[in-house]
C-alpha cells in the first residue's frame, strides 16, 4: 500500500462537480493537507469547463470510467445522478481506487449490493456520504446513547421538513434516474443515523405520497411531471425492541430556515431524552426524568473529529461540519482502515428505504434483514 503524507498526498478525482461537490466536498478536501484534487469529471461539458477554470484543475474529462482507470488517481468521490453510481463505483473499485459516493448509493439494494461487494473484494476504502453523522450534536448524542447516558433507548423520532419550490427537480424527479424522491434523498439519511444510534431495524411499515406535479422548470418552461414522492414516512421496530417514527417532506411551507429547513431527531431513553436539530448543530436539547428539555452546548471534543483541521469557530455551523466527511474518507485511506459510514452502512439503509416502498405497495409490514458483510 502507498504511504500517503502531505508530501505524497492522496490524489482525488471528483466525478460530478455540481452544487454538493462545490459546497461540501471541495472545501473539505482543500482543508486536508494529506489530499490533493487531481482531476474532475462531469457529463456536462459546460459545467466541467467552468469548474476547471474556477478550481485551476488541469485534468478534466467527461468520461467517468476513464477517470476511474487513470493511474494518476488514488481515490474518487462520486456525486452524479443516482442511476450512474453503480457502474462508476464498480469500475473504480475494480481499478483499485478508493471510493466515496453520494446517497442513495443506487436505485435499489441490489445495485448497492454490487457496489459494496466490488469494493469489499477489491479491498479498497468505501464510504457513503451520510453527511449528518458528522453533525456535532449527532456525534454527542451517539456518545450518550452508547455510554448509557440516556438509559435504555426506547424511541427514535425524526422529522425533516423543507420548504422547497414546487418546480422541477430535473433528473431527481424521475424513477429511472433517482429511484425515489424525498425517501431516497432525505429520509435515508435519518434511517442511517437511527441504525447507528439504535441498532438494526427489524421491520417497517411505510408510505410515500406526491403532491407537487413539478411540471414546470424554475423559469416556467413545461417539463415531464414528477414521478417520485415529495413526502415519505415510516414506522419501524428495531431488533432491540425499540420503536422509531420518521417523516420527511419538501412541501412544509414556513420551514425555510435559510434553506436548511427543519430537522429534529430525538432519542427517548429510560432515563432521559436527547434532541439534535440541524439549524443548531452545536447544541443539543437534553432532559432527564421529571424535567424539561433544555439546551446544552456540545462539548468541545465532539465539535469535530480528532485531528480535523477545521476551525470550529469559523463558518455557518449547519454547513461546515459537512467538511469532516472528506476528512474521514482521507483518514481511512491514509490509516489503512475502513471508513465510517461504509458502503455496507449505505446498503443497510437502502434495504430499509426499499422496504418502505414495498410496504406502501403491499399495505403491509416488511422485514428488513441486515446485509451480510
Amino acid at each position: 500500500m502507498a504511504e500517503f503524507s502531505p508530501s505524497n498526498p492522496v490524489r482525488v478525482g471528483f466525478i460530478g462537480v455540481g452544487a454538493v461537490t462545490a459546497y461540501h466536498h471541495l472545501p473539505g478536501l482543500r482543508l486536508d493537507p494529506r489530499a490533493k484534487l487531481t482531476a474532475i469529471c462531469d457529463a456536462d461539458p459546460t459545467l466541467l469547463a467552468k469548474r476547471q477554470a474556477e478550481w485551476g484543475i488541469e485534468h478534466a474529462t467527461t468520461d467517468a470510467i476513464a477517470l476511474c482507470n487513470d493511474d494518476s488517481i488514488d481515490a474518487v468521490v462520486i456525486a452524479t445522478p443516482n442511476d450512474t453510481h453503480r457502474p462508476i463505483a464498480v469500475a473504480a473499485a475494480e481499478a483499485g481506487k478508493h471510493v466515496m459516493a453520494e446517497k442513495p448509493l443506487g436505485l435499489n439494494a441490489a445495485e448497492v449490493g454490487d457496489m459494496y461487494e466490488a469494493a469489499r473484494d477489491a479491498s479498497v476504502v468505501h464510504m457513503t456520504a451520510f453527511t449528518y453523522r458528522f453533525a456535532p450534536a449527532m456525534r454527542y448524542i451517539r456518545s450518550l446513547v452508547k455510554s448509557g447516558g440516556l438509559g435504555e433507548p426506547r424511541h427514535f423520532r425524526s422529522q425533516r421538513f423543507l420548504d422547497w419550490p414546487e418546480t422541477s427537480w430535473g433528473w431527481r424527479q424521475y424513477k429511472d434516474r433517482a429511484g425515489a424522491g424525498d425517501l431516497f434523498d432525505m429520509t435515508i439519511h435519518r434511517i442511517d443515523f437511527a441504525i447507528d444510534l439504535m441498532g438494526p431495524i427489524a421491520r417497517v411499515c411505510g408510505a410515500v405520497a406526491r403532491f407537487a406535479p413539478r411540471d414546470k422548470t424554475a423559469d416556467g418552461q413545461p417539463c415531464k411531471p414528477s414521478e417520485v414522492d415529495d413526502w415519505s414516512s415510516l414506522i419501524g421496530e428495531f431488533q432491540s425492541g425499540a420503536t422509531g417514527v420518521w417523516e420527511g417532506t419538501t412541501l412544509a411551507k414556513g420551514y425555510h430556515r435559510d434553506g436548511f429547513g427543519h430537522e429534529w431527531a430525538e432519542i427517548n431513553g429510560s432515563e432521559g431524552s436527547a434532541v439534535y436539530r440541524l439549524h443548531e448543530p452545536n447544541v443539543v436539547l437534553l432532559g432527564k426524568r421529571g424535567h424539561d428539555l433544555a439546551p446544552v452546548a456540545v462539548p468541545a471534543e465532539f465539535l469535530k473529529p480528532a485531528g480535523s483541521p477545521r476551525d470550529v469557530a469559523e463558518g455557518a455551523p449547519a454547513t461546515v461540519f459537512r467538511y469532516d466527511l472528506i476528512w474521514e474518507f482521507i483518514s481511512a485511506i491514509v490509516e489503512d482502515r475502513p471508513a465510517v459510514p461504509s458502503f455496507h452502512d449505505g446498503l443497510n439503509a437502502q434495504i430499509v428505504a426499499d422496504s418502505v416502498l414495498d410496504s406502501h405497495r403491499r399495505r403491509a409490514w416488511v422485514d428488513t434483514p441486515i446485509a451480510p458483510l
